[in-house]
């Protein structure tokens, strides 16, 4: 199920199926790379700090969102 976060009742600065492009701030504990949208925070699969990648966002909860990075 993909959250969009429109009639949730929170509003999200990132939506499902756009694409950003974003820098890896930092690594979660879970390896995955950390970017924020204005503020928002969005784990990005297979990336590492100090990279600047294009991401397409698959999933946004309440506190953060999943995108994968674009290959082009």
């Amino acid at each position: 199920m993909e959250y969009s976060g429109e009639g949730r009742g929170f509003d999200s600065p990132i939506e499902v199926g756009k694409t950003y492009d974003v820098k890896i701030e930092e690594v979660g504990r879970e390896g995955d790379g950390i970017a924020r949208v204005e503020g928002f925070v969005v784990f990005v699969p297979n990336t590492k700090k100090e990279d600047s990648v294009k991401i397409r966002v698959n999933k946004v909860s309440r506190r953060v969102g999943f995108a994968d990075v674009v290959v082009e």
